[in-house]
């Protein structure tokens, strides 16, 4: 749980946290210079999980490295030990993919979808001449994978009382992308034909970053708190949805006491290809 706003956060133990990340990839103190994981991006690992820990994300998905959920489960017990994250942390093994959950927080995000609040879905086949809006019937596909894993969060959850737990999904024919968005909390997330191409090469996209300071881990560390883009032509018709997630996040960022400095940003880019 994050310190009440306005309480001094406890600053933590950089040592740790930069043997703790390179432990979980697999280069601890006994490995070259070469296969270590630079001490920056330890210490930016660090941030991007207590983000999740501190209620500004329901979720991070793990790019450092090969480490798995074992590999990550562990992780986290050493960044407990350090007193990074006081509340309960969940692996979610996913399609090859591992992710770091803050488990109320990702059910919370998934009733939401499911229930009132939809996130609009991004339909991007290739084939398609331009990016355009799913109608409900498209989408419901995606919403039934989105059931299965609210289900199978619940049922990791009741089965270990465990601070760190972890579990892996049957992902089947899930489209990770869809899927994985909506945990990472964007406000509308992609879609496209299983196994395919998209049409997103050189499309205008509109990326949003927000990013953060976080002096508890280090003076001066920027955290990037959340990336996602949405194409330009279809942020008229996003406006809505995308200053809701600006203000909720501003309220999240308000009432925690881990970052400071929060920073929302957008600029346009077109890229030769996008991957997702």
């Amino acid at each position: 749980m994050a310190a009440r706003p306005g309480a001094v956060p406890v600053p933590l133990p950089v040592p740790l946290l930069v043997s703790a990340a390179r432990e979980a990839l697999g280069a601890g103190a006994g490995a070259g210079r070469r296969r270590r994981l630079p001490a920056a991006r330890a210490l930016h690992a660090a941030g991007e999980v207590l983000a999740v820990a501190a209620g500004l994300k329901p979720a991070l998905l793990w790019d450092c490295g090969a480490a798995g959920p074992a590999e990550l489960r562990r992780y986290l017990g050493r960044l407990r030990e350090a007193g990074l994250a006081a509340g309960r942390l969940h692996v979610l093994g996913m399609g090859g993919s591992a992710l770091v959950l803050r488990p109320a927080l990702a059910r919370a995000r998934l009733r939401a979808v499911l229930g009132s609040r939809p996130a609009p879905l991004l339909e991007v086949s290739a084939g398609r001449r331009r990016p355009a809006l799913c109608g409900p019937a498209e989408a419901r596909r995606a919403l039934r994978h989105l059931a299965a894993l609210l289900e199978h969060l619940r049922d990791a959850e009741a089965a270990s009382a465990e601070p760190v737990t972890a579990s892996e999904v049957a992902a089947g024919d899930w489209n990770l992308c869809t899927v994985a968005g909506v945990l990472l909390g964007y406000p509308a997330v992609y879609t496209f034909a299983q196994g395919a191409e998209n049409c997103l090469a050189l499309t205008p996209l509109r990326v949003f970053t927000a990013q953060a300071s976080c002096p508890r881990i280090k003076d001066g560390l920027r955290v990037r708190i959340c990336s996602f883009s949405v194409p330009e032509s279809l942020c008229a018709e996003l406006r809505d949805v995308l200053d809701a997630w600006c203000q909720e996040l501003k309220e999240a960022f308000s009432a925690q006491s881990d970052f400071v400095d929060l920073c929302i940003s957008s600029e346009v880019v077109s890229l030769p290809a996008v991957a997702l």
